[in-house]
């Protein structure tokens, strides 16, 4: 058997290691996903709850509640779809609740097409689910981060504001699990470096075993 070069062999071994290493940890993610998608789940059966005070908190996500809006002192527009499959804007209000505490309760009250839509909502008594506010870090970077910032929260109303379609509800299936396809990608990436090098091996060792073209003839 050929003696193999040290340097370029560990390299390729300590390569296939660290995926083979990623690949494990992968499934380890799908089984964590999985268990937090059953969690979440369990959550819609849970009785109503007032809308939490202060809106943060990533237990609090999935549970149905309900909330009451003074009046929406603005609107906020976000890409989504209503139940429908209708791809259009959100329009989720940002409303005073009383006492001087300022937009604290933000509330998905529908989607539309129309871009320059102003909801015609004074606001009122608002039941729904709780989802994570735009631009509230993820699910998978909360649990990645040593330091995490407190999930914000919204409401998703059920019943929409006039001219609009209701948004589709959050849903804990929805949430990305592609975990399993990452596993098998580094496992195929691992195989293939080993493959890449041993064919790299034995083109080497044919190359030593052939005479040189300057070789003297007979």
């Amino acid at each position: 058997m050929p003696r193999l070069p040290l340097l370029p062999t560990l390299i390729v071994a300590l390569a296939v290691a660290a995926m083979i290493a990623l690949g494990f940890w992968q499934l380890d993610r799908r089984t964590w996903k999985l268990a937090l998608i059953e969690q979440f789940s369990g959550k819609l059966e849970q009785p109503e709850i007032a809308f939490p005070r202060p809106p943060v908190g990533e237990q609090y996500l999935f549970r149905r509640a309900s909330a009451f809006c003074l009046r929406p002192t603005g609107w906020d527009r976000r890409a989504g779809h209503s139940v429908d499959g209708t791809t259009g804007y959100r329009m989720i209000a940002q409303c005073a609740t009383g006492g001087g505490e300022g937009p604290v309760l933000l509330v998905d009250m529908g989607v539309t097409n129309d871009p320059n839509a102003q909801p015609d909502w004074k606001g009122g008594e608002v039941h729904g689910v709780i989802a994570a506010a735009p631009g509230s870090e993820s699910l998978i970077g909360s649990a990645l981060s040593n330091e995490a910032a407190p999930t914000m929260l919204m409401l998703v109303s059920d019943t929409p504001a006039p001219g609009l379609e209701a948004t589709t509800p959050p849903d804990p299936a929805g949430l990305p699990n592609n975990h399993l396809a990452y596993a098998v990608q580094w496992f195929l990436f691992a195989g293939v470096a080993v493959i890449i090098y041993l064919l790299a091996l034995r083109r080497r060792q044919r190359k030593e075993e052939t005479p040189g073209e300057g070789a003297a003839k007979p």
